[in-house]
């Protein structure tokens, strides 16, 4: 896991699909030896991959241990908290979530909403001193981050202000003393990047579901708490900022500062909208100053990555509403608040020629552009983007799902034939699809030659409908014996595809047969040999054992007296 970059890759679980690729906005995936990582560098944080990962390989950072360490540290901790929180934990009071945080260790929370109210303060003053100028909102730190790394000739139409929950984080160390910390909790991912890079007023960022986890391991229950008098938001409780999760929030709260901006006001959100919403602004000339409110997530932060999936947006955007108390009045902007974004320079393009897309893509077989699918299944959108990732070695050949059917096709084919057996595929009107040389000489009869596709089973084989019947069933026929035309043949029939294909394997048991018996015969012509040899030797044994006896005998009876037995008593 890479610490600068809140969202990695479990190695173990990547199932190399390549989902991640196909749903980030930006590319920002590198796959090696079949595994999708993130490149650091690359990623906006939007959480898509995480979202769309089906095997949950795609994980973010936990910063709670950081937050942990931080209270036992004895520092003094405040929240800020995101006010899509009150449609996240639609059944909590103010009191009980400001109990459960108390009861976690932290010393006080407060409404990022306040820093909201910030930016719109901060924002109507600017739109008001502008003439002609289109000004991108700078609170969703997914669009920032998209624009100074792929759009930076558009940077300049940032607005310059922090975000609010970083506007916030400042407020509230000079409200409550530069000595506490602030921990921002949200929705947002990328706000840990934004964490990160502003050590200095954010030490850490949570996510909801950080939170949810963290309550449970406690066994802290926040609906069945009872609310202190001390269980308020501090300094004080926020007003219209409570709308900045919500589309168009942000431009309600820049409205209701100041009712006189002559602006035009557009609100997009979804990374794809804000994409379409800024192409071709560069080109745009007005004599008025033109505002986008834009939103990474589609329906605003309270559909962000790492929300509770319970409700539907207009639920969630009408309980958001209903918590936020109207302006009372304009609120003149404090000191300035423009952003401190670290040099971050974008990402650097590599100069990638003609020869070199032709070149990998002659290499996953794509030699004119009718081979060039652009099927999507590498995740890139075309052929040529997937060359170009390859190119930078973000990619690699075997994601090609063109290229990797037409391998398979062509192992499947040099194996079959190779193959000594006799192979047929054949479809559901049992007409042949495939098959090797073998069973063209097995069963084509006077012409081998000839080309068998398209031909009917029943046509060559007398016991075609057994492949009728594994068809049908579905089930495997294996090792029946099949008599034809003087030979005898194991056979084994199976189902490729159920209802579609069926193949046969059929091995010629004669030729083996005879030349098991040729065995046979020939162990026992050895054996008998060996008998013969064995008696012979018995009997040349034998026939020197009774001429012996004879001459000892004839031995014996020559020393013997003339007339005597040899017994003398």
């Amino acid at each position: 896991m890479n610490a600068l970059c809140p969202v990695y890759t479990e190695r173990t679980e990547c199932q190399d699909c390549y989902k991640c690729i196909r749903e980030c906005p930006v590319k920002a995936i590198k796959v090696e030896s079949g595994y999708a990582s993130v490149v650091a560098e690359l990623c906006i944080s939007c959480g898509r991959c995480v979202a769309s990962c089906p095997n949950g390989a795609k994980k973010v950072r936990y910063d709670r241990g950081r937050v942990e360490r931080l209270l036992a540290s004895g520092a003094e901790v405040v929240v800020s908290l995101a006010p899509s929180w009150a449609s996240d934990f639609p059944e909590l009071r103010p009191g009980q979530m400001i109990a459960a945080l108390r009861l976690l260790g932290f010393h006080a929370a407060s409404e990022t909403a306040l820093g909201a109210q910030e930016v719109s303060a901060h924002l109507a003053q600017l739109l008001s001193e502008q003439s002609g100028r289109t000004v991108f909102s700078a609170a969703c730190p997914v669009v920032v981050e998209f624009v100074r790394k792929y759009r930076p000739e558009l940077t300049p139409n940032l607005s310059g202000l922090l975000s609010p929950a970083l506007a916030h984080a400042r407020l509230l160390r000079t409200s409550l003393g530069d000595h506490i910390s602030v921990v921002f909790i949200g929705p947002c991912i990328a706000k840990k990047k934004e964490a990160d890079q502003h050590p200095g007023l954010l030490s850490a960022a949570l996510t909801f579901a950080e939170l949810r986890n963290w309550l449970r391991d406690r066994e802290i229950i926040p609906a069945q708490l009872t609310e202190m008098p001390g269980d308020r938001f501090v300094p004080e409780t926020a007003r219209e900022g409570g709308l900045y999760p919500i589309e168009g929030g942000m431009i309600t709260g820049i409205k209701a500062q100041c009712q006189a901006v002559d602006a035009a006001f557009m609100s997009f959100s979804g990374l794809s909208n804000v994409l379409s919403a800024i192409d071709g602004i560069a080109e745009l000339r007005t004599d008025h100053p033109v505002f986008l409110e834009l939103l990474a997530c589609g329906g605003g932060c309270v559909n962000g990555p790492k929300v509770a999936r319970t409700g539907g947006t207009a639920a969630k955007r009408l309980k958001v509403i209903r918590s936020t108390p109207s302006a009372e009045r304009p609120q003149p902007p404090s000191e300035p608040i423009e952003s401190d974004y670290p040099p971050d320079p974008p990402p650097n393009g590599v100069a990638i020629s003609e020869q070199q897309i032709r070149d990998v893509l002659r290499s996953v077989g794509k030699f004119t552009v009718e081979d060039e699918l652009n099927c999507n299944g590498c995740g890139y959108d075309s052929c040529r983007e997937f060359a170009k990732a390859f190119t930078m070695g973000r990619a690699e050949r075997n994601m090609c799902v063109g290229y990797m059917r037409q391998l398979a096709q062509k192992k499947t084919h040099v194996l079959m034939q190779k193959m000594p057996s006799a192979i047929v595929i054949a479809d559901e009107n049992l007409r042949i699809v495939e098959y090797n040389p073998s069973f063209s000489r097995f069963f084509a009869g006077d012409d081998p030659d000839s080309s068998l596709e398209g031909t009917e089973l029943s046509a060559l084989v007398p016991f075609f409908n057994l492949f009728r019947m594994v068809l049908n069933s579905g089930d495997e026929l294996p090792d029946r014996e099949i008599r034809f035309r003087g030979r005898v043949f194991n056979c084994s029939i199976f189902t490729i595809e159920k209802d579609a294909l069926v193949c046969g394997i059929f091995r010629d048991a004669t030729k083996p047969t005879l030349e098991k018996e040729q065995i046979i015969q020939r162990a026992r012509q050895v054996i008998q040999k060996n008998l013969l040899t064995v008696q012979q030797i018995a009997y040349l044994i034998g026939e020197n054992a009774a001429e012996s006896e004879i001459t000892l005998n004839s031995i014996v009876e020559s020393f013997l007296p003339k007339g005597g037995s040899g017994d003398e008593g």
